[in-house]
């Protein structure tokens, strides 16, 4: 039997029926110390000397850096909505249901590994190089052989080297935020709400985020009115304890406080607060539950008007003792409040009287809420909007002078996403965006929603990838592993090396002046560059990080000699 294996980009994709040929092999890549290296090993069995359809092997690592390597399968899942019909951009890899390469399961050593005839797949390989790491280069060899640890045959070899260069990368400055959804997990596990398992599966979900550039996170201080049904209820995740005192409203901050703890611990330090109005229009209240004459009900919802008169006495009591509350633990300026997820413009009236009700409460704080229309910022309602990437220019020629923008579904057409189908250089290209537009914030919807639109039930993320219908991967970046830790995909990965981008071109113009960047970038795509308008090959990317890396390197290099 012969395996095939060879060293390609972290930017492809796999396909279970395309031909290893078809892949182009990088044998070699730089990275800065701080940073994680990524690159793949494409294998398959060669169908000229076939024993078998099928063979177990293993991985082996043969490499100085060989403590700093992490290696994960990508298995394929299934994908029955790629994009929209009427999506015309073709820079799809494919537009047919069918199987997609994109979760990612850690291997080790111990763990088989099954080739098959003329099916191609992969292997992630991850090279997290610590701070202060010694530059040079490094072999970073991904063996497959017949016996665990290395101790049988080798059957194929990809070779690869790793160039470290001595420069640290530098702490991430872009406030990024995916939305956590507790709720989520809860169901999915079949654990209760902030049970202490529950609380043990948010910590792994949160590491998971964290580690790859989440540094904002949705708290939920009342059930968030996210992605709920009119009329209908998400499961109630609600960190602060209500008492309704008939005349004067109690708070209890506890579970609050686990959370703030939680999170700081794993190294998040943004708290994105949950909506204080309903989703598309700003019309009623949040579900809110709390105990009122010894009982545990619900106090607001639906049907409560967002102007009511007790809504909006509870609010403003609620925050004023909240604010004060993050005070006391040197963390209100770290929060960043919602009014109501993306209104349109018949929305503008409900949005004003829904805002006005904080509007002092909340000044000198930063308020955030994606939205699309410029109005909404022309008009003074909303001094720091979070536009949709494909209506960011808009805002920019607005004059915003603090620049957010999101995707989610809606952004199906020439601008950068993280959809199973999209090539991940579609993905990746975000980190070099974020810097020519100097975006300081990213919002996106869906880290784990595993229930359908509208959260009308629950979906096995491992067989529906749609969530009943947006295109698949929209809805979650991570998927659930048994043991309530959060399989990658390698979307996540992708979004975290456009960040690591990103960093390296802010660290490039400490050191050589953004002119220098700037010229990097438009020398490598001589065309114009924006946000719809970026070269589609992945070797774009490769060479441009290549050409950050080595004006860094050289500024290094100068100022020692």
């Amino acid at each position: 039997m012969e395996i095939i294996a060879k060293p390609i980009s972290s930017l492809e994709k796999c396909f279970l029926d395309e031909n290893i040929d078809s892949k182009r092999e990088i044998n070699s890549l730089s990275a800065l110390t701080g940073e994680t290296l990524c690159f793949q090993v494409a294998y398959t069995i060669s169908p000229n000397l076939p024993t078998a359809d099928c063979a177990v092997v293993y991985l082996h690592v043969d490499s100085p850096l060989k403590d700093l390597v992490k290696a994960s399968k990508i298995e394929s899942v299934p994908v029955r909505m790629p994009t929209y019909t009427a999506c015309k951009d073709e820079n799809y890899l494919r537009k047919t249901p069918g199987l997609y390469p994109d979760l990612m399961i850690p291997i080790g050593e111990t763990d088989e590994i099954y080739p098959m005839l003329s099916v191609l797949q992969s292997i992630w390989v991850d090279v997290e190089i610590p701070k202060g790491f010694a530059g040079g280069e490094y072999p970073v060899n991904i063996s497959f052989t017949t016996g665990e640890k290395g101790s049988g045959d080798t059957l194929a070899c990809a070779e690869f080297e790793v160039k470290v260069i001595p420069a640290d990368l530098p702490e991430q400055e872009l406030k990024f935020t995916q939305w956590f959804h507790c709720d989520c997990l809860a169901e999915y596990y079949g654990v209760d709400v902030f049970s202490e398992r529950h609380w043990e599966i948010i910590e792994n979900y949160m590491k998971c985020a964290a580690k790859n550039g989440m540094n904002a996170i949705l708290t939920p201080i009342f059930t968030p009115p996210l992605d709920t049904a009119i009329g209908k209820e998400r499961p109630t995740v609600q960190l602060v304890e209500v008492y309704d005192g008939s005349k004067k409203w109690g708070f209890d901050f506890t579970k609050l406080d686990r959370w703030l703890d939680l999170a700081q611990k794993c190294g998040i330090k943004y708290f994105e607060i949950s909506h204080f109005f309903t989703q598309w229009g700003a019309y009623h209240a949040p579900k809110v539950m709390g105990w009122r004459g010894g009982n545990y009900v619900r106090l607001f919802g639906w049907d409560t008007d967002a102007t009511s008169d007790e809504y909006t006495g509870f609010l403003r009591a609620f925050l004023r003792k909240f604010i004060e509350h993050m005070k006391s633990r040197g963390l209100d300026k770290n929060c960043l409040f919602h009014i109501s997820d993306e209104p349109g413009e018949s929305h503008i009236a409900s949005y004003a009287m829904a805002k006005a009700i904080v509007a002092d409460l909340l000044e000198g704080y930063t308020v955030i809420d994606a939205l699309s229309l410029v109005k909404f910022y022309q008009s003074g309602l909303v001094q720091t909007p979070i536009p949709s990437i494909n209506h960011l220019d808009e805002f920019i020629e607005a004059g915003v002078p603090e620049r957010w923008t999101y995707y989610c579904c809606g952004q199906h057409t020439d601008v950068s996403n993280r959809f199973i189908a999209m090539p991940l250089s579609r993905t990746r290209i975000i980190g070099t965006q974020f810097y020519k537009y100097s975006i300081v914030g990213f919002l996106q919807w869906g880290y784990n929603f595993w229930f359908s639109m509208g959260s009308q039930g629950r979906m096995n993320p491992f067989v529906t990838t749609d969530a009943g219908r947006v295109p698949a991967g929209d809805a979650y970046s991570v998927y659930p592993a048994p043991d309530g830790s959060a399989y990658e995909s390698i979307r996540i990965r992708s979004f975290h090396e456009a960040l690591c981008d990103l960093r390296a071109m802010q660290l490039c113009e400490k050191l050589c002046g953004r002119e220098a960047v700037m010229n990097a970038i438009e020398t490598t795509f001589p065309q114009p560059f924006d946000c719809k308008n970026y070269p589609q090959d992945g070797i774009y990317i490769l060479i441009l990080r290549n050409k950050i890396n080595a004006l860094i390197e050289n500024k290094i290099n100068n100022s020692e000699n």
